[in-house]
């Protein structure tokens, strides 16, 4: 058994919560640059070149790359072997992000009711999912997640006679709808099985991995490869001003489901792809 400080806990949300907001991942950066220098409108490529600036400058000067600083969404994966000391771990969470959302001077976005709409002052609750792992150690991720993306997402429970055809239909469909919304170009989390909640937080995990690593399965990954070549022809472009880079990504997850159903979920991220980890 291994024990770990409540207060350490809260030190690694906070610096997270900070440096997913001001630091752009390596891997996004890349895909934006390639992107760039794929790009054949002009206006196209002059949107990817101011995200680029936008960037570099959150980053050189420790600030948000983005007025929506979002949901605090924290993924933890819980060594079984593990002892939180000093107090309850959601709690520890909690007091992380108010912590990392004040003194970074990130906007506070949660209200406490969905229908009175009050400011919660310090973007508490998080949304927090929690896996248990073998082990004695504690993985945080934390992954802010904007609302004009997250309001473009959408699930859809299918008949399984819907096939591939069907899921390629909805994703394409979705990403359509969504437009210029999520301030493309997006990445696009996909979940496929499971049921309701499963196939939601599988597109919301597809998320995480990192662009330009494919889905391990074959057919999983061809279909990965179709879905942004057909998201990419559609032409809404960088901001949707029109151009050939619509999706940097789309990232696929998959799980077992009932022999009744076909659950898909799309949830698409914009551009910054926002998220950062630590281990305990």
């Amino acid at each position: 058994m291994r024990t770990i400080a409540y207060e350490d806990i809260v030190k690694s949300v906070a610096t997270l919560c900070q440096e997913a907001n001001y630091y752009i991942g390596e891997d996004v950066l890349s895909a934006i640059q390639s992107a760039l220098e794929r790009e054949a409108s002009p206006t196209g490529q002059d949107v990817l070149k101011q995200l680029l600036e936008n960037h570099q400058i959150a980053r050189h000067e420790d600030v948000p790359m983005c007025q929506d600083t979002g949901v605090a969404v924290v993924f933890l994966d819980l060594g079984q072997d593990v002892h939180v000391e000093g107090g309850y771990l959601y709690d520890a969470v909690n007091d992380g992000v108010r912590k990392g959302y004040i003194e970074g001077y990130l906007r506070k976005s949660m209200v406490n009711h969905p229908l009175e709409r009050k400011n919660t002052g310090d973007n508490t609750p998080a949304v927090i999912h929690t896996r248990i792992v073998p082990g004695e150690k504690l993985t945080i991720t934390v992954a802010p997640k904007g609302a004009g993306s997250e309001n473009m997402s959408a699930i859809n429970m299918m008949a399984p006679s819907a096939g591939i055809k069907g899921v390629k239909k909805f994703v394409l469909e979705t990403v359509k709808k969504a437009g210029p919304n999520p301030c493309p170009p997006i990445v696009v989390g996909v979940g496929i099985g499971g049921n309701f909640e499963r196939c939601a937080q599988l597109a919301k995990e597809a998320l995480l991995r990192p662009l330009g690593d494919s889905n391990p399965l074959p057919d999983i990954a061809a279909l990965e490869k179709e879905l942004v070549e057909e998201i990419n022809r559609l032409g809404i472009g960088p901001q949707g001003f029109g151009g050939t880079n619509t999706a940097l990504a789309v990232n696929v997850e998959v799980y077992p489901c009932h022999i009744a159903s076909l659950p898909v979920a799309v949830n698409i991220n914009c551009h910054a792809a926002r998220h950062k980890s630590v281990t305990l």
